[in-house]
């Protein structure tokens, strides 16, 4: 049987890169992780990554469990943290609200640490408010809200994490695939693929397409990650995603491309209540985000 520890190996084995690595993040040693792999591999009769590659490279049984715990994991640790009792509902208490679909599964290192930082602490990630998310701060229902779109005029306070790039993602053998950039008068018309989404509210859109007059195409919506970028990779569309998604694409013949000659850079913020009774708890969430954001910049250069 799959079990939690084997996920949770795999996810390490995905941030770190190496064996040595992955160890030192499972806090045991090398000889021991190397004899867990050695006990999945037997489990499911095949290899879960292709040995000695650099970097290194899951095969397609370990990319099809890899996704299983970027599915499977976020929710154990949302669950566990539910289930904590005996706390005080205000200083203990952290309601975090995502504006972004793809947010979830970067986050969960930063769940991690601070869960191992607050142990006695409530965490709450939920996009329930995903339209309305700066409303439910202002109205006290969230704690921290990320966003990429302050709005003036709510008495909320703005701090600036990191700065990501939205890309374009095509299949490997779309014509746009040999680009360097694209223009907006590229993308007219196309089919756009995006999460479920109002049209208005995609920074493709707002921030691309509709600046430059170019008029979208049909805009297909899916729930998920992995299978957005497999319909993209099917030629049922393109689709424009935060770079750190870009990285879900294992195993899938995908090609990014700039948006504009500079890219699409888009800022993210965390907004909060200044009077907040629970503040060092903000505060030490935000500092782990914008921790973790630095690291996929730093990926990302790489």
């Amino acid at each position: 049987m799959i079990e939690l520890r084997h996920l949770r190996t795999l996810m390490a084995l995905k941030e770190s890169g190496s064996l040595a690595a992955a160890a030192k993040k499972r806090f045991v040693t090398q000889s021991a992780l190397s004899h867990q792999i050695k006990e999945l591999e037997t489990r499911i009769n095949s290899p879960i990554f292709v040995r000695k590659s650099k970097p290194l490279s899951f095969t397609l049984e370990g990319s099809r469990l890899l996704h299983l715990a970027e599915e499977i994991l976020p929710l154990v640790l949302e669950t566990e943290t539910d289930l904590k009792k005996g706390l005080d509902a205000d200083a203990n208490r952290l309601r975090v609200g995502i504006e972004c679909h793809s947010c979830f599964r970067w986050l969960m290192p930063v769940m991690e640490q601070f869960s191992e930082a607050y142990p006695q602490a409530e965490l709450d990630l939920s996009s329930r408010h995903l339209f309305d998310s700066l409303n439910a701060l202002d109205m006290g229902e969230l704690d921290i809200v990320l966003t990429s779109d302050p709005v003036p005029g709510h008495a909320l306070a703005y701090q600036h994490l990191f700065d990501f790039e939205v890309k374009l993602l095509v299949a490997k053998d779309h014509p746009l695939a040999r680009e360097t950039h694209v223009v907006p008068q590229q993308l007219a018309r196309l089919p756009l693929i995006s999460y479920p989404v109002p049209l208005a509210r995609l920074d493709i859109y707002r921030h691309f397409l509709e600046p430059a007059g170019v008029e979208a195409g049909e805009q297909k919506s899916c729930d998920l990650t992995m299978m957005l970028l497999q319909r993209v990779a099917c030629k049922d569309g393109v689709a424009a995603l935060p770079n750190w998604s870009i990285n879900e694409a294992h195993g899938l013949s995908l090609a990014s491309v700039k948006l504009g000659q500079e890219g699409l850079k888009r800022p993210l913020f965390g907004a909060y209540r200044r009077n907040s009774s629970n503040a060092r708890l903000i505060q030490r969430w935000l500092e782990l985000v914008a921790g973790e954001g630095l690291q996929h910049q730093l990926k990302q250069s790489n």
